[in-house]
């Protein structure tokens, strides 16, 4: 769960649709401005949104570019270590997101910025790009994916309370898009890791007994094994 699970941007399906009953004269002028003031507003989103595409490709390219073997001089667009890829690419996606913040590329950029900070052991720059990724992208995909990971983020830097609160809100929501299961098995870690060993079995045990034949059991049976032999 600590990886991320969206490689790829939402897939976009914004349709408008006008509709209205009387034919009279008003109406058709009102229309036609309506349309053409729309097709302006629509010829200036979608330079934007390419734009913002443009940006997020610089950055992916960053994040996908060449390690040099230690002791070899780094080539251009390459880097001498993963670390400094990392800095690289967290760097250009911010750029992104900070210049386009509420298309679907500024938002998944702005995640992709939190994923490096937590990696980068910037917890602090980490939270508050989750936190900007939920007050855009409300309840969808993306604001409970940027939940989860601020509550990663919050436990890696000891605020165990506002973790597990997150994490045990999360595992409520039957119906939502992420795994209950891999929800559960964060949820125990963190209990584990907060010295909270009463609450993690039970979770890994819930994981253990509702989800048998979920990817996450054989680890849930470890965490436990590991639990009854400290």
């Amino acid at each position: 769960m600590k990886e991320n699970p969206l490689q790829r941007l939402a897939v976009q399906a914004r349709q408008v649709y006008v509709e209205r009953g009387r034919e009279t004269t008003a109406a058709v002028v009102a229309l036609v401005a309506v349309a053409i003031v729309g097709a302006g507003y629509f010829a200036w989103r979608e330079h934007g949104q390419s734009r913002a595409h443009a940006l997020l490709a610089e950055a992916i390219a960053v994040q996908d570019a060449r390690v040099t073997a230690p002791g070899t001089p780094a080539a251009a667009g390459s880097y001498s270590t993963e670390r400094a890829r990392l800095q690289a690419a967290v760097a250009k996606f911010k750029v992104a997101a900070d210049t386009y913040p509420s298309t679907d590329s500024g938002i998944y950029a702005r995640y992709q910025e939190a994923v490096g900070q937590v990696a980068l052991g910037n917890v602090a720059a980490a939270t508050s790009a989750y936190q900007e990724i939920i007050r855009r992208a409300g309840d969808g995909i993306y604001g409970q994916m940027a939940r989860l990971g601020l509550a990663e983020a919050q436990a890696r830097g000891g605020q165990y309370d506002q973790a597990i609160n997150t994490f045990k809100e999360m595992a409520q929501r039957k119906e939502g898009p992420l795994p209950i299961d891999g929800i559960l098995m964060q949820l125990g870690r963190t209990y584990r890791d907060a010295g909270k060993r009463a609450d993690a079995e039970q979770t890994f045990n819930r994981v253990v007994q509702e989800f048998p034949e979920s990817p996450f059991t054989a680890e849930a049976k470890r965490e436990l094994d590991t639990l009854n032999k400290t």
